[in-house]
């Protein structure tokens, strides 16, 4: 009987510990920066219009598209397919999208897709392109906005936010702060 004592003292103090105390202490660091902990909600002239860190579906021509989402950007059900590369429903998911994707941006060939255009991101909810991403869809949204392909991928050129530090993670563009900025430019 005593050597089973141990092992439930610690299982409960493990429980109590990365049960509770620990989600506790990350919901309070949450609620003490600003912003994080409800997704980053992104106002403009009062009103929330999506979420800096949360993806949303934009299909207008107009706007800079996302990356695919496996939850159709549902964030309360984030996840991904769990489909391997060799999955024929996967293969067949990724060359629809890669048709549908060129033939919204026709100045794009095969070899010159970002893979991240038509695969989705583990979370299903990614906000992010990186600046590959962006660049390829300048074409298609300075056409649809009847503006200049320079002057778009300028506006990218000046959201692509670099990795912090120098060195953690990868370039990227967070694809609704390139839209609202788009939308500032000429709506």
């Amino acid at each position: 009987m005593i050597h089973l004592l141990r092992p439930v003292l610690l299982s409960g103090l493990l429980l109590l510990t990365f049960g509770f105390v620990f989600p506790g202490v990350l919901w309070a660091i949450g609620r003490l920066v600003p912003g994080t902990a409800a997704g980053s909600p992104v106002v403009v002239r009062g009103r929330v219009v999506g979420f800096e860190r949360i993806g949303q579906k934009f299909t207008q021509a107009r706007y800079f598209h996302g990356r695919p989402s496996a939850v159709d950007y549902n964030a309360a059900a984030t996840g991904a397919s769990n489909a391997g590369p060799s999955n024929p429903d996967f293969q067949a998911a990724v060359r629809a999208r890669l048709d549908t994707l060129l033939r919204q941006n026709p100045v794009l060939h095969r070899g010159q897709v970002p893979t991240e255009l038509v695969t989705a991101s583990a979370s299903g909810i990614d906000p992010d392109l990186s600046p590959a991403g962006a660049y390829a869809q300048v074409a298609r949204v300075a056409a649809a906005r009847k503006l200049p392909p320079a002057e778009v991928k300028t506006l990218v050129d000046a959201l692509v936010e670099q990795p912090w530090l120098g060195f953690m993670g990868p370039a990227h563009v967070n694809v609704i702060r390139l839209n609202l900025a788009m939308d500032a430019q000429r709506p």
